[in-house]
């Protein structure tokens, strides 16, 4: 039986060419070495305003403001490098997430995020500070604490 994986290069094309459209006609700012998540949702209202920095992760259903009707907001939105955003995540217009942070799945984001940070809940409150992360948010230690957890036959 064929893995979902063998289909990767096909996800890869479909995140490339909607970075075009996203970057070219609505004119957001995604450093072409950021991901999404086919499902995420970048604000189209006031699409100059959303910033994404380099290697960082949008998960799906994911959706960032830059602006706010109801108050007549249109602010820039910014996520810093190496930064992983969660499922199902809000970031609400004129927040700045700072390089290396990780925002837990489901939050709001309703404040700043430091950088090197973790934060988490509704709203979003920083849980940890002084985070290491790779690439698209990976966690320093991923790999290791993977190992450990294969040695101990905790995946078969």
């Amino acid at each position: 039986m064929r893995s979902l994986n063998s289909l990767q290069w096909l996800r890869k094309s479909l995140v490339r060419a909607k970075w075009l459209v996203y970057t070219r006609v609505w004119g957001m700012d995604i450093d072409p070495t950021a991901s999404f998540s086919l499902s995420a949702k970048f604000d189209r209202t006031y699409p100059r305003g959303i910033h994404v920095g380099a290697e960082s992760y949008v998960a799906f259903d994911v959706a960032i403001l830059a602006h706010d009707m109801t108050r007549g907001l249109y602010l820039h939105t910014r996520i810093g490098r190496r930064c992983f955003i969660g499922a199902r995540s809000i970031v609400l217009p004129g927040i700045n997430i700072g390089d290396g942070s990780v925002v837990a799945a489901g939050s709001v984001v309703t404040r700043d995020v430091p950088p090197g940070s973790v934060v988490a809940g509704n709203p979003a409150r920083i849980i940890r500070s002084g985070i290491e992360v790779g690439p698209y948010g990976r966690f320093a230690n991923a790999e290791e604490t993977k190992q450990r957890l294969v040695a101990a036959g905790a995946f078969r």
